[in-house]
C-alpha cells in the first residue's frame, strides 16, 4: 500500500509547484511539488493507518511524511515516535502539518509544547510552538489555566532570531490571545513586556501579535 501512493505521490508531480515552494522556504529535498488540499483528498480515501503512517515517513518524500501526519492514529502514537519524527523535521510545512494533524491530539501534546520549545534545533523549538498555537485552536475542553503555563515561555523564547523560529513564537502568542478574553489580556501584557525587550525578534513578534490581539475584531469576537 505505501509503494502504491507513493508511486501516485509521483505522478502527480509538478516542477511548477516545486519552484513555487521553494519561494515560501520549502525544502526542495525529496519533494515532488503536490499540494496539501490533494494531499488531504490522498488521506481521506486512505483513511487512518498507524503502520502505513509509519512506513510513509520512513520513505523519507516530503509529501509522503505530511500524508502519514493526516492519517496516523493519535492514540497509537508513543512518544519514541514524536522524538523520531520531530527530529526529522526538515521544513516548516512537514513541521505545521504534523504538528496541527496529529500530535496536538495525542496525550504528549503539552508535555511536548514544552520540552521542545527550549531545545537547540530550529525545528524541535518551532515544533513546540507550532504546538501551542494548534493545542489553543483545536482543544476545546483545555482550561484557560493550560495556556497561562505558556505565556512565560513565548517570552523567554522571543529572542531568538531564526524565522522558523520567531514565527512559530508569534504565531502561539496569537492564536492564545485569541481563544478567551482572559487570555487576551494575559497575552497582550505578555507581548508589551517582549516589546520591552532589547531585540529586533521580540519587537516584530510583540507588535504584531499586539497589532492582530486589540484589533476591533478580534475584541468584539471575544
Amino acid at each position: 500500500m505505501d509503494s502504491i501512493l507513493i508511486e501516485k505521490l509521483k505522478s502527480l508531480s509538478d516542477p511548477r509547484a516545486l519552484a513555487g515552494m521553494a519561494r515560501f522556504g520549502i525544502n526542495p529535498k525529496n519533494t515532488y511539488g503536490v499540494s496539501i488540499p490533494v494531499l488531504r483528498k490522498m488521506a481521506k480515501q486512505t483513511g487512518q493507518n498507524h503502520p502505513l503512517a509509519l512506513k510513509l515517513w520512513n520513505s523519507g518524500i516530503h509529501e509522503a511524511r505530511i500524508l502519514a501526519g493526516m492519517i496516523d492514529v493519535p492514540e497509537e502514537v508513543n512518544e519514541r515516535q514524536m522524538e523520531k519524527w520531530v527530529k526529522d523535521f526538515d521544513s516548516w510545512d512537514v513541521c505545521d502539518q504534523v504538528c496541527s494533524n496529529l500530535f496536538d491530539q495525542t496525550k504528549f501534546a503539552y508535555k511536548k509544547a514544552m520540552d521542545w520549545s527550549q531545545r537547540g534545533e530550529e525545528f524541535v523549538k518551532r515544533a513546540g510552538f507550532v504546538l501551542m498555537a494548534a493545542l489553543a485552536v483545536h482543544d476545546k475542553d483545555a482550561s484557560d489555566k493550560e495556556f497561562i503555563k505558556f505565556l512565560p515561555i513565548i517570552k523567554r523564547e522571543a529572542l531568538d532570531e531564526r524565522n522558523f523560529v520567531k514565527k512559530a513564537v508569534n504565531w502561539a502568542l496569537r492564536q492564545i490571545g485569541k481563544r478567551s478574553l482572559p487570555l487576551n489580556q494575559m497575552a497582550v501584557k505578555t507581548a508589551k513586556e517582549i516589546q520591552r525587550i532589547n531585540s529586533k525578534s521580540a519587537k516584530w513578534i510583540a507588535s504584531d501579535a499586539i497589532r492582530e490581539l486589540t484589533s476591533e475584531a478580534v475584541q468584539k469576537r471575544l
